[in-house]
């Protein structure tokens, strides 16, 4: 590799971690103008950015290990064959449950969602995953004390029902695409 060649490549490499950096570089220097002007209220704003950042930093740890442990033990085959096109039945009532059994926020799940994508699992039973997460059941108690058990297992199968029929939508139209 020649001298101005090598110079190039490495020139490309610090322009490309230059624009990584525009951004929070951007948000410091409106922190530091704000602060210039208002110490107090930029202090307090700081104090609630750093709450929702420690906020974020367990859900997403949690999904880092989840990842990783994932690729040490799964392999594309396994996932594929839990979750892809063929699974049927079995991939659909998988993701019913994880979908009902999974907490925290919804964009902690994105990468995990993204990985299995990627391993070979269909957009059927993710579709479903995401759309069974509105049933929660540590709420069910409250909902039952306000609108009682029929109403409750009603909502309940119907969303569980509806989520399996969004989930065969999603399967025949990623087939087109």
């Amino acid at each position: 590799m020649t001298e101005r060649s090598q110079a190039a490549r490495l020139s490309g490499s610090g322009r490309r971690i230059g624009r990584t950096w525009i951004f929070p570089a951007a948000v410091l220097g409106v922190y530091g103008m704000l602060y210039l002007m208002s110490p107090h209220k930029t202090g307090l704003a700081l104090k609630a950015c750093a709450r929702v950042g420690l906020s974020l930093a367990v859900p997403l740890a949690f999904v880092v290990v989840v990842l990783f442990l994932l690729n040490l033990v799964v392999r594309p085959s396994h996932v594929s064959r839990l979750l892809g096109e063929r699974a049927g039945a079995k991939a659909i009532a998988l993701s019913v449950v994880a979908g009902i059994l999974s907490v925290g926020p919804i964009y902690a799940w994105y990468p995990l969602l993204k990985d299995l994508k990627e391993h070979g699992a269909a957009d059927g039973p993710m579709a479903v995953f995401l759309y069974n997460r509105a049933v929660k059941p540590f709420l069910l108690p409250v909902m039952i004390g306000y609108f009682g058990w029929p109403y409750v297992v009603v909502l309940t199968s119907l969303m569980i029902l509806g989520s399996m029929v969004l989930g065969q939508g999603m399967q025949v139209l990623a087939r087109k695409h």
